[in-house]
């Protein structure tokens, strides 16, 4: 998960595509945009209802159980936990990280799959805390926040439509407050499922130390037959590898 209090990379979503609104509730700041033909005026108070049975249900296990919380390897969820945390938990046991490390995929997918419950949606996009989840017609391009690292929001991946719905994850060692044992000032991790690349955003980001570890890095990756591209910033260099092309950005 990486968080960025300005949360400058929001503009690069402000274009005639999209009719984006943010919802707030506790420490949950989510932006969310649907394609402008979809759009209704009751979505922002359905998805604030939405985020609200999602922190809250989680909030009380939590405090029952506060080492699911803290624990920084596979955890397993007791019997009560929302159904929610008991799929992170199972991302956590395939991943070898602790189950947080998936919160914020797995908040922004649950969310955008909620939403179009209630709404007939051609496209959405969710982004909680730099972390997004899309499911599009039309491919679409992402930026990199990457900190300080001359490349960030210079740099970025071109989904393609063909593999919607998915996540697009964002770790850095750098940037936010989020636990990192790597120096990475951004590894973004795609896969179809966006809990998935979240945890495997903060297991490939915790292995970069240097610009030379990028190429050791993503023959990892290559191997993880559930990832569908990766994008590796350290200072100015850069690694990528899979089914996504690299952008550039002015």
């Amino acid at each position: 998960m990486q968080i960025h209090n300005d949360r400058t990379y929001r503009k690069q979503f402000r274009n005639d595509r999209w009719h984006g609104f943010v919802v707030k509730y506790k420490e949950t700041d989510v932006w969310i945009g649907v394609d402008k033909k979809s759009f209704h005026r009751e979505m922002p108070e359905i998805v604030e209802q939405i985020i609200r049975v999602l922190r809250d249900e989680s909030d009380i296990y939590l405090k029952q159980d506060p080492q699911y919380r803290l624990s920084l390897v596979p955890y397993f969820a007791q019997e009560s936990a929302p159904k929610i945390l008991k799929e992170m938990s199972e991302i956590s046991r395939r991943t070898g990280v602790g189950p947080m490390a998936a919160v914020a995929g797995a908040f922004a997918a649950e969310i955008g799959q909620e939403l179009k419950k209630h709404f007939q949606i051609n496209e959405i996009i969710i982004e909680n805390g730099g972390d997004i989840y899309v499911d599009i017609q039309n491919d679409i391009e992402i930026a990199v926040f990457a900190g300080k690292s001359p490349l960030s929001e210079k740099i970025g991946l071109r989904i393609d439509a063909k593999f919607s719905p998915l996540g697009i994850c964002t770790s850095s060692g750098t940037v936010g407050p989020s636990l990192s044992f790597g120096k990475a000032d951004a590894v973004m991790i795609a896969c179809k499922n966006a809990a998935l690349a979240d945890a495997y955003a903060s297991v490939f980001a915790n292995k970069i130390q240097t610009p030379k570890d990028i190429d050791s890095v993503l023959k990892q990756i290559e191997h993880e037959k559930n990832i569908l591209s990766a994008l590796i910033v350290k200072d100015d260099k850069l690694g990528i590898i899979g089914e996504f092309e690299m952008v550039l950005f002015r």
